[in-house]
């Protein structure tokens, strides 16, 4: 009996799954951690210790280690503030680009209308402009509304901004639902929103976490767009860090403190989609 052959692919996955390029890969993981690791240090160690001597040196003496840091983190009004202000931003910023994305995608994947091709290469297009090339023209425009310095500027400049890539990155997911299954949908009597609803996204579930991570990790760690569409009233995280760094050159112990507990929340939220993150980046690469 004939052994078929492994395709190219099949072949190259079974090389890579072997010990040494696993050992090769933690090794490269650990050492990408390493930084992390450092900033964490950093953050439980007094100022003077961090001005005397490196992070690496609390495994020689481990009793520096404190949490006067978080503590008077805490208490800054200003920082816990922003800290809030990033919630407000990251939060509607991304279930808006979810759910009008969702539902554009769906539109342009399912539904004829005239232009339905020419609007989605328009959506398509769009993901190639800058936002350095908007961010003057959009002031001018929030300022002239008056949304300029607020958080509802910041949420609609980030919403208009991730919506070409949440229309792209989903309309290709709800294409790769059979159309048999939308048509028998349709027989039984089901109308478009329940079509979409019940069915194609329970089907796309990864994809729209996907979306979803992507977005609000670009959110909260947005730093050029709230140092120009927030005041002071209405800054994230980003900005209130970079004041400290203006105000404090070296004052590494809240910086390092600060980056680190802003750091928390999107940690939280990529490990607990992680699954369904990878599901959705890889969906259509493999038959």
């Amino acid at each position: 009996m004939t052994v078929p052959r492994r395709s190219v692919a099949a072949r190259v996955v079974a090389r890579l799954g072997g010990p040494v390029v696993r050992v090769g890969l933690v090794a490269v993981a650990l050492f990408w951690m390493l930084p992390v690791l450092g900033l964490l240090v950093a953050s439980l160690r007094p100022e003077a210790n961090n001005v005397r001597s490196g992070w690496w040196t609390v495994v020689t003496a481990p009793a520096q280690l404190t949490l006067a840091n978080y503590a008077g983190l805490l208490a800054d009004r200003t920082v816990m503030g922003s800290l809030w202000n990033t919630v407000l931003i990251a939060v509607p910023s991304t279930v808006l680009v979810v759910v009008v994305g969702a539902f554009a995608a769906y539109a342009l994947a399912w539904i004829e209308f005239p232009g339905r091709d020419v609007v989605t290469i328009g959506v398509v297009a769009l993901l190639v402009v800058p936002v350095q090339v908007a961010l003057v023209p959009v002031a001018k425009l929030l300022g002239g509304i008056g949304l300029y310095g607020s958080i509802p500027g910041l949420v609609a400049f980030h919403v208009a901004f991730g919506m070409p890539f949440a229309v792209f990155l989903l309309r290709n997911s709800f294409v790769g639902i059979p159309r048999d299954l939308l048509e028998a949908a349709r027989l039984d009597g089901g109308r478009e929103l329940r079509i979409f609803w019940r069915l194609v996204l329970p089907i796309s579930r990864p994809a729209v976490a996907a979306l979803a991570t992507f977005q609000f990790l670009w959110v909260w760690n947005d730093l050029l767009v709230a140092l120009v569409f927030a005041d002071e009233a209405s800054a994230p995280i980003t900005v209130a860090l970079r004041s400290q760094l203006r105000q404090f050159g070296s004052n590494v112990d809240v910086l390092a403190s600060g980056a680190f507990l802003s750091m928390i929340v999107p940690l939280v939220v990529f490990f607990a989609f992680q699954r369904a993150f990878v599901q959705g980046v890889l969906a259509g690469s493999t038959k």
